[in-house]
């Protein structure tokens, strides 16, 4: 690949941020599918002593959820810092 195609800083912070907002939204959607799983079966779970490993799974999952959040508004802010100046 030559020089000329190389990809700049902000390129490669915007692939990344791409990325972790595609990972964004499967978490959510995991966090929603787990949610809704756990409020059907929660009696019987409850039933068969199995709650707490559903419990920790959903923690988990929106810890997860939370440190995505934090590191794309993390590489949001590098993308501004790396914006080239206006031309004048």
């Amino acid at each position: 690949m030559s020089d000329d195609n190389a990809k700049t800083d902000l390129d490669h912070v915007h692939d990344t941020l791409t990325q972790l907002k595609e990972m964004r939204h499967y978490s959510k959607n995991n966090v929603e599918a787990l949610t809704a799983a756990w409020l059907l079966f929660d009696g019987e779970l409850s039933k068969l002593g199995q709650t707490a490993k559903i419990d920790d799974l959903m923690t988990r999952q929106g810890e997860l959820h939370d440190a995505l959040e934090s590191v794309i508004a993390d590489f949001e802010e590098l993308a501004i810092q790396l914006q080239p100046a206006p031309e004048e």
